[in-house]
């Protein structure tokens, strides 16, 4: 039998841990009095060597494995952490934060900054190593000193080889799944689409929406709207909804939503403008597209990884066209280069980029043989 919902509460809820020092950041300025909002699940041993950090993707949250206070529905990767589950609790202690720049209590555009106003657009522009730097100062601050392992898929995958590269003695175990070691030119344009059409709404009013009882929610839509369709594959799309009609029988020759999959995009992006902010949106792509791993290490990707002892794992899958295969294949040359311990595997799975987050078995299997 699954553990019911109240097995899965988290141990310790809500919690928010304020840095003690301001947080420098790859831009140059100093973030003071970040926040860090974060979950955890299972009990942390007496040695503190149990502990597992997961990353959460672009349009993740904390709420990994327990309900979202605002949709209310399951964690976003509740079928993976739990009791019996492949990153078991009853063995793991499990942390999952907030990116900083998020929208989900962590500081970020919408936080107050010093003068009482929120920071809107005069929040610095960060990098995945300003989160990275952001969690592991909750590590310290927890007074976790090595990971057991850090988990990652997509844009966590990206913060997973960022603690391992640049915090080499901090991790045991490295998973990274569906990732990559650097945006391409594709996924970099994708993203400027979406911040275009979030700026390109009257209602963004240059960041300053805050309080004014207007948000650019229709350019959020569409941003989001363009973004699920690079988390998809093209046999799934067809698969799911080919040609077909929405609720109707013929064509209506005007521009409501005819096909299925159109409506579906917009549930999508109307869902996703009720639990995300618009300039965290801005901020954490605009994050995702600066990073570049090789050449925060003198241009040589191996460089990344020389001084870490830790154990790699790397998960690819022959649909997702957004991290396609070579580019994990490309993160593996360069760990057998760096002379660091890696697996690699590439599995077969219908769903595109998004197969780490649904029902995929061989993901499973490989998640509680490497972390376990």
């Amino acid at each position: 039998m699954p553990p019911s919902r109240a097995a899965m509460a988290p141990a310790l809820p809500s919690r928010t841990y304020t840095l003690p020092a301001p947080l420098q950041l790859d831009g140059g300025q100093v973030l003071e009095g970040a926040s860090i909002a974060f979950e955890t699940y299972g009990e942390l041993a007496a040695d503190k060597g149990n502990a597992i950090l997961i990353c959460h993707a672009l349009t993740g949250d904390q709420y990994v494995a327990s309900d979202h206070p605002v949709t209310g529905k399951p964690g976003w990767w509740e079928r993976t952490v739990g009791p019996g589950k492949p990153i078991d609790t009853d063995r793991f202690h499990v942390i999952c934060a907030n990116v900083i720049g998020g929208c989900m209590g962590s500081t970020g555009p919408a936080s107050i900054a010093g003068d009482g106003q929120p920071y809107a657009m005069r929040f610095p522009v960060i990098t995945i190593r300003d989160m990275v730097r952001a969690q592991v100062a909750l590590l310290d601050g927890l007074g976790i000193e090595r990971l057991h392992a850090v988990v990652g898929g997509s844009m966590g995958g990206m913060q997973a080889l960022s603690l391992a590269a640049n915090f080499p003695g901090r991790c045991d175990r490295v998973l990274a799944i569906a990732t990559t070691a650097r945006h391409s030119a594709q996924n970099i344009a994708f993203h400027e689409v979406g911040r275009q059409a979030v700026m390109a709404d009257p209602d963004w009013q240059g960041g300053n929406y805050y309080g004014s009882g207007r948000a650019p929610d229709k350019g959020l839509s569409v941003a989001r709207m363009a973004a699920h369709i690079t988390y998809l594959s093209e046999s799934g799309l067809t698969e799911k909804f080919g040609r077909n009609l929405q609720d109707r029988d013929a064509k209506t020759f005007g521009f409501d939503a005819d096909f299925q999959v159109e409506s579906y995009l917009r549930y999508q992006g109307s869902g996703f403008t009720q639990r995300f902010d618009a300039n965290s949106y801005l901020y954490i792509t605009r994050a995702m597209d600066y990073f570049d791993l090789a050449e925060e290490h003198g241009g040589k990707l191996a460089e990344a990884f020389a001084a870490s002892t830790a154990r790699f794992c790397l998960v690819s899958f022959d649909s997702d066209w957004l991290y396609p295969t070579a580019e994990s294949r490309h993160i593996v040359h360069a760990l057998n280069a760096a002379g660091a311990a890696v697996s690699f595997v590439e599995l077969s799975a219908p769903h595109g980029h998004d197969s780490f987050l649904l029902d995929v078995s061989a993901l499973d299997r490989v998640m509680k043989g490497f972390v376990g």
